[in-house]
């Protein structure tokens, strides 16, 4: 079940932000407004496959869609990794990701959840 952290890191210009996690999925959701004033969520990222392969689909209100996986900066020839980063990747498995986000969201808000599950069902398929 996704648990928030409390305390996140607020980035100014970004509006109010809340992180959620459990062992396969991060969950971080942006509002429109910094917190207490927070209105609407204006996007979120939904972090899945953590453990190996993890991707990441972003949704921002004013940019739509983006789906990458995270590239973990463990596979250069340097023998030092590098910092990860995100890198276009345009599968996303909607059905297999909303069921698991299905039960891993049961004690969410509501409004998070609910707008996450419509967001997935809407995705476009391949960016």
């Amino acid at each position: 079940m996704l648990v928030e952290y409390r305390n996140v890191r607020q980035i100014r210009g970004e509006g109010h932000r809340r992180w959620f996690s459990d062992e396969y999925f991060d969950l971080i959701v942006w509002y429109d407004g910094p917190k207490p004033r927070r209105t609407a969520i204006s996007g979120f990222q939904l972090c899945y496959g953590k453990g190996g392969g993890e991707r990441a689909l972003t949704w921002r209100r004013a940019r739509g869609f983006s789906h990458e996986k995270v590239d973990t900066g463990e596979d250069g020839w340097g023998g030092m990794k590098s910092t990860p980063i995100l890198v276009a990747d345009g599968a996303f498995d909607s059905a297999s990701v909303s069921e698991r986000f299905r039960e891993a969201s049961k004690r969410l808000d509501p409004d998070i959840a609910d707008l996450v599950m419509d967001k997935l069902a809407e995705y476009p398929g391949t960016l």
